[in-house]
């Protein structure tokens, strides 16, 4: 069975099959014209994609998988600097992009959407690289993450699995299409399981609703956008599933969506490096504030600083770190990065920090980085106090980090959207009065926005950059 088993075989699919941004093709359309890529790229040593949301992009990226050639996704918005590296790093010779349009540096492999091709192409093995990710890096040039096709395929059968995602299903999102959220489960997922797509260009309220698919993908920005429609938040309801992933899911908007749509969302953990590796289940409970139990195959535990394994007590907080078919096989010609991120016995060192549940139920507080707060001898998680401010009625959201402090080491400071009135100081009583009084935070930074990613992702590297004064 091949990567993209919904590729395989004979067809009389539907002329909307896949929906890129209001562009629709049938299956036997995207192998055709991946076809024609997959004839101009085979032998290349890699292949970049200006990862765009558009049926182009699907095109490419489809016709570097049937070569069995490493596609490199290209953020559309990249600057000169980071695109010069992901090209030079990466090794690719080509640079697929629409027709019509050129490229620097590398040769252009303009993607004709009315190409066709009608070979077969053999399928390559499991172990070949499928995909060279970059992470976005704290310090330093982004890393390349080597990522195999066996990777990919054990994937998306255990998120199928999890999430009972059938060819029955039309899965809708308007996430970008080079992260894993977006591309590798949101475009291959369906290819693999035989689902419909939707891809509705940006991920608007509006432009969820009107897709009236059964299952869909979202970042918290997006869920916390659909959750404020109301009339948007009810043509939901018919859904079938609703994903959060890449960022914590706030409990107001967990709980907001759960009202209006009747059904709970599904939140789920994963990294570049490891693909997704833990979920909340179709079938089972789904918890505000937890992202469930490890995918099939997928095993975690929790070491503490000296290495020692913490207890699943639901208190104990540690590192995560993981192992199984999902994830990469190391850093692009980084042997050094590859050395700080396994174990001697074979695990993954996520860099996030995270405390498990008697039951097996994970919930992630951070990464160790910027999440994991060391204050007057206390370890605190950042995400447990995010989740204190954000029940309070006038918070909208909130970032906390540890600021360098001179008696404590690190002060708790949160930097906080709220509405109307309240005052720093009484959110510092309302934390203290749910959690631990050495959780409250020492100082809250009342502000406009928070700096994020494309994935929506609080930049918190750049509020402890920034440093304004609480007020």
């Amino acid at each position: 069975m091949g990567l993209l088993t919904a590729l395989e075989g004979g067809f009389g699919d539907a002329a909307d099959a896949l929906v890129i941004d209001g562009r629709a093709l049938s299956r036997e359309h995207l192998l055709g014209a991946a076809g024609a890529v997959a004839e101009r790229v085979a032998g290349a040593p890699a292949l970049a994609v200006l990862a765009r949301a558009t049926a182009e992009t699907v095109v490419a990226v489809v016709g570097g998988l049937l070569a069995g050639v490493p596609v490199v996704p290209l953020p559309p918005d990249s600057g000169p600097r980071e695109r010069d590296h992901i090209l030079r790093d990466s090794g690719a010779t080509l640079l697929a992009v629409p027709a019509g349009e050129g490229a620097e540096d590398v040769e252009a492999l303009p993607v004709d959407l009315t190409a066709r091709s009608s070979g077969a192409f053999a399928e390559p093995a499991p172990e070949r690289t499928a995909f060279v990710l970059y992470t976005s890096g704290t310090t330093g040039a982004p890393k390349g993450a080597l990522i195999p096709r066996s990777a990919v395929a054990a994937d998306l059968d255990a998120l199928a699995a999890a999430w009972q995602w059938t060819a029955d299903d039309t899965l809708v999102h308007g996430l970008p299409l080079f992260h894993v959220h977006g591309l590798v489960l949101g475009v291959l997922g369906a290819l693999r399981t035989g689902s419909r797509l939707v891809h509705t260009g940006r991920p608007t309220p509006a432009a969820y609703a009107g897709a009236r698919g059964s299952l869909y993908f979202g970042v918290p920005t997006v869920w916390s956008r659909v959750a404020a429609d109301e009339p948007v938040a009810r043509a939901l309801a018919g859904a079938r599933l609703l994903v959060s992933g890449s960022a914590p899911l706030p409990v107001p908007v967990f709980e907001r969506l759960a009202a209006l749509t009747g059904q709970a969302p599904i939140e789920r953990y994963g990294m570049t490096e490891s693909l997704i590796t833990v979920s909340t289940r179709a079938a089972g409970e789904r918890r505000p504030g937890s992202v469930g139990l490890p995918v099939d195959g997928v095993r975690t535990r929790l070491v503490g600083e000296d290495g020692a394994p913490l207890p699943h007590d639901g208190e104990s907080v540690g590192e995560l770190q993981v192992a199984g078919p999902t994830l990469f096989d190391g850093y692009l010609g980084r042997p050094d990065a590859d050395a700080e991120s396994w174990t001697a016995d074979g695990w993954f060192r996520t860099g996030d920090v995270a405390v498990i549940g008697p039951d097996g139920f994970h919930r992630i507080v951070g990464r160790a980085s910027v999440d994991l707060i060391k204050s007057g001898g206390y370890r605190i998680g950042a995400g447990e106090v995010e989740a204190a401010l954000r029940d309070h009625p006038a918070v909208a959201d909130a970032a906390v980090v540890g600021a360098p402090d001179s008696d404590l080491g690190q002060a708790v400071v949160a930097y906080v959207i709220a509405d109307g009135a309240v005052t720093g100081d009484q959110l510092t009583a309302f934390v203290a009065e749910r959690l631990s009084v050495h959780k409250r935070p020492r100082r809250v930074v009342l502000v406009d926005e928070l700096p994020r990613n494309a994935m929506g992702k609080v930049l918190k590297k750049q509020l402890l950059e920034a440093g304004p004064a609480a007020r």
